[in-house]
Protein backbone atom coordinates (compact mmCIF):
# COMPACT_ATOMS: atom_id res chain seq x y z
CA UNK A 1 0.00 0.00 0.00
CA UNK A 2 2.75 2.46 1.26
CA UNK A 3 4.36 2.05 -2.46
CA UNK A 4 1.31 2.27 -4.42
CA UNK A 5 0.66 5.64 -2.52
CA UNK A 6 4.37 6.84 -3.10
CA UNK A 7 4.07 5.86 -6.75
CA UNK A 8 0.53 7.94 -6.92
CA UNK A 9 2.18 10.87 -4.97
CA UNK A 10 5.70 11.20 -7.20
CA UNK A 11 3.67 10.99 -10.28
CA UNK A 12 1.50 13.82 -9.04
CA UNK A 13 4.16 15.46 -7.89
CA UNK A 14 6.44 14.88 -11.05
CA UNK A 15 9.08 12.87 -8.93
CA UNK A 16 10.89 10.31 -11.04
CA UNK A 17 13.72 7.74 -9.26
CA UNK A 18 16.76 7.15 -10.88
CA UNK A 19 19.14 3.77 -10.46
CA UNK A 20 18.89 0.89 -8.53
CA UNK A 21 20.31 0.03 -5.06
CA UNK A 22 23.87 -2.10 -5.52
CA UNK A 23 22.97 -5.66 -4.36
CA UNK A 24 24.98 -5.46 -0.95
CA UNK A 25 23.77 -7.13 2.86
CA UNK A 26 24.88 -4.12 4.34
CA UNK A 27 25.73 -0.45 3.31
CA UNK A 28 25.58 3.33 4.38
CA UNK A 29 23.43 5.81 2.31
CA UNK A 30 24.55 9.23 2.10
CA UNK A 31 21.61 11.41 0.81
CA UNK A 32 22.29 15.31 -0.23
CA UNK A 33 22.03 17.72 -0.53
CA UNK A 34 19.64 18.34 2.88
CA UNK A 35 18.11 21.98 2.76
CA UNK A 36 14.83 20.79 3.70
CA UNK A 37 12.25 19.04 5.75
CA UNK A 38 10.61 17.65 2.61
CA UNK A 39 14.06 15.90 1.59
CA UNK A 40 12.81 13.32 4.71
CA UNK A 41 9.51 12.83 3.11
CA UNK A 42 10.89 12.72 -0.46
CA UNK A 43 12.98 10.27 0.96
CA UNK A 44 11.00 8.04 2.78
CA UNK A 45 8.69 8.06 -0.71
CA UNK A 46 12.20 6.84 -2.41
CA UNK A 47 12.22 4.10 0.00
CA UNK A 48 9.11 3.09 -0.06
CA UNK A 49 8.87 2.61 -3.84
CA UNK A 50 12.20 1.22 -4.20
CA UNK A 51 11.17 -1.66 -1.26
CA UNK A 52 14.41 -0.58 0.54
CA UNK A 53 13.87 -0.21 4.63
CA UNK A 54 16.46 1.98 5.95
CA UNK A 55 17.58 2.56 9.52
CA UNK A 56 18.78 6.52 9.61
CA UNK A 57 20.20 8.51 12.72
CA UNK A 58 17.73 11.10 14.29
CA UNK A 59 18.69 13.35 16.99
CA UNK A 60 17.94 12.61 20.60
CA UNK A 61 15.67 16.11 20.97
CA UNK A 62 13.30 14.84 18.62
CA UNK A 63 12.80 11.40 20.02
CA UNK A 64 9.93 11.66 22.63
CA UNK A 65 6.67 10.16 23.25
CA UNK A 66 4.79 9.68 21.12
CA UNK A 67 6.74 10.64 17.88
CA UNK A 68 9.16 8.28 19.32
CA UNK A 69 7.58 5.22 18.82
CA UNK A 70 6.72 6.35 14.95
CA UNK A 71 10.41 7.21 14.85
CA UNK A 72 11.25 3.66 15.67
CA UNK A 73 8.72 2.23 13.80
CA UNK A 74 10.22 4.32 10.62
CA UNK A 75 13.44 2.87 11.32
CA UNK A 76 14.81 5.81 13.24
CA UNK A 77 18.18 5.73 15.66
CA UNK A 78 18.27 8.06 18.27
CA UNK A 79 21.62 9.80 18.52
CA UNK A 80 22.33 11.06 22.10
CA UNK A 81 24.94 13.99 21.03
CA UNK A 82 25.22 15.30 24.56
CA UNK A 83 26.44 12.39 26.17
CA UNK A 84 29.65 12.77 24.93
CA UNK A 85 29.39 8.84 23.80
CA UNK A 86 31.41 7.45 20.38
CA UNK A 87 28.72 7.53 18.29
CA UNK A 88 30.89 6.18 15.29
CA UNK A 89 31.97 3.11 17.44
CA UNK A 90 28.23 2.51 18.60
CA UNK A 91 26.74 2.34 15.12
CA UNK A 92 29.89 0.64 13.66
CA UNK A 93 29.02 -2.00 16.58
CA UNK A 94 25.19 -2.26 15.35
CA UNK A 95 26.34 -2.32 11.85
CA UNK A 96 28.72 -5.22 12.69
CA UNK A 97 25.34 -7.25 14.74
CA UNK A 98 23.53 -6.99 12.00
CA UNK A 99 22.47 -9.26 9.32
CA UNK A 100 21.79 -7.04 7.02
CA UNK A 101 21.45 -3.14 7.20
CA UNK A 102 20.75 0.13 5.15
CA UNK A 103 21.82 3.04 7.12
CA UNK A 104 20.96 6.70 5.88
CA UNK A 105 22.99 9.62 6.87
CA UNK A 106 22.69 13.24 5.60
CA UNK A 107 26.64 14.09 5.93
CA UNK A 108 25.76 17.62 6.22
CA UNK A 109 24.01 16.83 9.65
CA UNK A 110 21.86 19.88 9.68
CA UNK A 111 19.51 22.00 7.30
CA UNK A 112 21.38 25.01 7.40
CA UNK A 113 24.15 26.05 5.69
CA UNK A 114 27.54 24.08 6.33
CA UNK A 115 31.01 24.84 5.83
CA UNK A 116 31.90 21.33 5.05
CA UNK A 117 30.15 17.93 5.43
CA UNK A 118 30.27 15.89 9.32
CA UNK A 119 32.70 12.95 7.71
CA UNK A 120 31.38 10.50 10.73
CA UNK A 121 29.78 8.56 7.81
CA UNK A 122 32.95 7.87 6.32
CA UNK A 123 34.23 6.36 9.67
CA UNK A 124 31.71 4.22 10.33
CA UNK A 125 31.56 2.90 6.22
CA UNK A 126 35.43 2.63 6.95
CA UNK A 127 35.47 0.58 10.15
CA UNK A 128 32.10 -1.49 9.48
CA UNK A 129 33.56 -2.61 6.28
CA UNK A 130 30.83 -1.27 3.92
CA UNK A 131 30.55 0.92 0.79
CA UNK A 132 29.20 4.15 0.77
CA UNK A 133 25.92 4.48 -1.73
CA UNK A 134 25.88 7.79 -3.14
CA UNK A 135 21.84 9.06 -3.41
CA UNK A 136 20.54 12.20 -4.15
CA UNK A 137 17.78 14.44 -4.40
CA UNK A 138 17.95 17.09 -7.60
CA UNK A 139 14.78 19.20 -7.01
CA UNK A 140 15.46 21.05 -10.44
CA UNK A 141 15.53 18.13 -12.15
CA UNK A 142 12.72 16.08 -9.78
CA UNK A 143 14.85 12.91 -9.51
CA UNK A 144 16.17 11.11 -6.61
CA UNK A 145 18.13 8.44 -7.05
CA UNK A 146 21.96 6.39 -6.87
CA UNK A 147 24.85 7.63 -8.27
CA UNK A 148 27.54 5.40 -7.61
CA UNK A 149 28.73 3.26 -4.78
CA UNK A 150 32.12 3.59 -2.96
CA UNK A 151 34.54 1.51 -1.36
CA UNK A 152 36.43 3.67 1.46
CA UNK A 153 39.80 3.84 0.53
CA UNK A 154 40.92 5.00 4.09
CA UNK A 155 42.70 8.07 1.99
CA UNK A 156 39.74 10.55 4.03
CA UNK A 157 40.44 13.47 1.61
CA UNK A 158 40.75 11.82 -1.96
CA UNK A 159 37.19 10.04 -1.10
CA UNK A 160 35.29 13.19 -0.59
CA UNK A 161 37.03 15.13 -3.25
CA UNK A 162 35.16 11.71 -5.55
CA UNK A 163 32.02 12.30 -3.41
CA UNK A 164 32.37 16.18 -4.04
CA UNK A 165 32.64 15.84 -7.84
CA UNK A 166 29.26 13.65 -8.02
CA UNK A 167 27.43 16.35 -6.24
CA UNK A 168 28.38 19.60 -7.54
CA UNK A 169 25.23 20.29 -9.87
CA UNK A 170 22.88 18.93 -7.90
CA UNK A 171 20.23 21.40 -6.99
CA UNK A 172 18.93 21.60 -2.93
CA UNK A 173 15.28 22.05 -2.51
CA UNK A 174 16.92 25.36 -1.09
CA UNK A 175 19.54 26.18 -2.76
CA UNK A 176 20.90 28.86 -0.43
CA UNK A 177 21.34 26.54 1.99
CA UNK A 178 23.64 24.85 -0.09
CA UNK A 179 27.38 24.24 -0.06
CA UNK A 180 28.92 22.35 -2.76
CA UNK A 181 32.15 22.11 -1.42
CA UNK A 182 31.59 19.60 1.04
CA UNK A 183 35.20 19.09 3.22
Amino acid sequence: MKKLLSNILFKLIGWKVVGELPSVEKCLIISAPHTSNWDFFIGRYFAYITGIKPKYLIKSELYFWPLSVLIKWNGGIPVYRKTGKNTVGQVVERIKKADKIILGIAPEGTRKRVGKWKTGFYYIAQKANIPIVLMYMDYQKKEIGYFDMLIPSGDLQKDLIIIQDYYKDVVACRPEQYNPKIF
